[in-house]
């Protein structure tokens, strides 16, 4: 079980490019999620009067939560597409394709036109580009993940990855901070500016993946005349067990992030417990807090394992829905704060960094690519209408609804973790550093010969 689980990894002390690897991996990210998560915070905000004027501000929201989750929906397919090309084609034809698609149609949401100016037409055209930025997302988590994780050493693989995933809380930052600029603009500029602005960090971007080398583990794959016709069928053949356990391990964060900061921020807004300005800044805070946290986690789960951590985090996520509504009720700036640090650095960051890990050794690398993008993204379609579910629940219930739901997710991630194998136990890591001191701890610029010696001592 050993050899399998260590097989295929890529080089045991990493490559030379990896911590190159790493950063242009976590570049894109960061520009991916600046105007992914961006759309999400525009939408709490801005997009209910802008798109969907003539209603009531609740039922206005919920339109635009709509079409924040059409975009969560279309992810699905960005990552049966991506996950495809990933294994068929190489990992970075995916990462620049996506990105260079991603960065159009943010940019197009600058331009568009409000409903005040063409009517019903600025809806749909809003909803478009929105499908548009789902595929690209959806295809662009697999392709950066992989690169940096099968380019890593085996004993840091979860730092490495964790590298990757610091750039979501990197680019949430980088969105909130415009966006708290510009709510200072007021009318559309206040929305059309933090998209437009992403365009400079797409070119930013594309010059730094231009210089990323192909994933080793693919090259190998490809020269062994191991790549598969059809990965993605026989990834759902094959791992459909560890599609539905990713899944599950994925609600958790993404759709407990809907809930504790998507939703939060239009809670906030709504019930008037803190203006617009405030809830952006408590945001920033928390975003900047995650970068460190997120790779802080990352780091741990390679030195205890991916499920230990999971299943402490999870447990946390389960008590945490009540006090969450609790402490933001009172109104309070400072405890505003401390919910959204609590929210994000622990349940979201900590779940996303052991995720970077987790999710790829959990699949075969001829079928790597297709399987974790399809657990990682078919649970976006949860993630995507919680917040349009939550707002209903609050319709409803009042703020228990939401409290609830949280706690839900959580446990659906607890029990997901208990029914998934651990990756990174202590066989793995004492395998994998013994490897690493008989191969004297050098760079290896491609899997050669060492390292295939080293696998099949294992």
């Amino acid at each position: 079980m050993s050899t399998d689980t260590l097989a295929m990894r890529g080089p045991v002390n990493g490559s030379p490019d990896a911590k190159r690897v790493a950063v242009g991996s976590s570049v894109g990210a960061v520009i991916e999620t600046y105007d992914f998560i961006g759309f999400g915070t525009a939408a709490a905000l801005y997009f209910g009067t802008a798109f969907f004027p003539g209603q009531s501000s609740v039922a206005g929201t919920l339109a635009a939560f709509a079409t924040l989750g059409v975009g969560f929906a279309a992810r699905p397919i960005g990552g049966i597409i991506g996950g495809h090309l990933g294994d068929r084609v190489g990992r970075k034809p995916v990462l620049v394709a996506s990105l260079i698609v991603m960065g159009l149609a943010t940019f197009a949401i600058g331009l568009l036109p409000t409903y005040a100016q063409v009517g019903v037409i600025a809806p749909v055209l809003l909803v478009i580009v929105r499908i548009v930025q789902g595929l690209a997302f959806g295809a662009e988590w697999g392709g950066a993940i992989l690169m940096s994780y099968e380019h890593a050493p085996w004993r840091r693989k979860g730092a490495f990855t964790g590298i990757v995933q610091a750039g979501f809380p990197v680019g949430l930052l980088l969105a909130n901070l415009v966006f708290l600029f510009s709510v200072h603009l007021g009318g559309d500029w206040a929305w059309r500016v933090p998209f437009l602005a992403s365009i400079v960090l797409v070119i930013v971007g594309l010059i730094i993946r231009a210089k990323v080398p192909e994933s080793p583990v693919f090259d190998e794959m490809k020269d062994s005349g191991q790549v598969q016709k059809s990965p993605v069928v026989e990834s759902v053949k094959q791992d459909w067990r560890n599609i539905l356990r990713g899944i599950g391990l994925r609600i958790a964060e993404t759709a407990g992030y809907a809930v504790s900061i998507t939703y939060m921020i239009s809670y906030l807004n709504t019930e008037e417990l803190a203006s617009k300005s405030e809830t952006l800044t408590a945001l920033c805070i928390a975003s900047a807090l995650g970068i460190g946290a997120t790779v802080g986690w990352a780091m741990l789960t390679d030195r205890m394992g991916r499920r230990p951590v999971y299943l402490g985090v999870c447990a946390f996520g389960i008590v945490f829905g009540i006090p969450m509504f609790l402490l933001v009720n009172t109104g309070q700036f400072i405890l505003v704060v401390v919910t959204f640090i609590l929210a994000y650095t622990v349940s979201q960051n900590a779940l996303a960094g052991a995720q970077g890990a987790w999710f790829p050794e959990l699949f075969t690398a001829a079928r790597r690519a297709s399987g974790a993008s399809l657990a990682y993204q078919i649970s976006a379609m949860v993630s995507g209408f919680t917040p349009f579910i939550t707002t209903l629940l609050f319709v409803s219930f009042g703020w228990i609804g939401p409290a609830v739901l949280f706690s839900v997710y959580a446990l659906i991630g607890f029990i997901a973790a208990l029914a998934t194998r651990e990756t990174w136990g202590r066989t793995e890591r004492r395998l994998a550093a013994e490897a690493e001191a008989a191969t004297g701890g050098a760079p290896s610029s491609t899997i050669d010969q060492t390292t295939a010696l080293q696998k099949e001592t294992l």
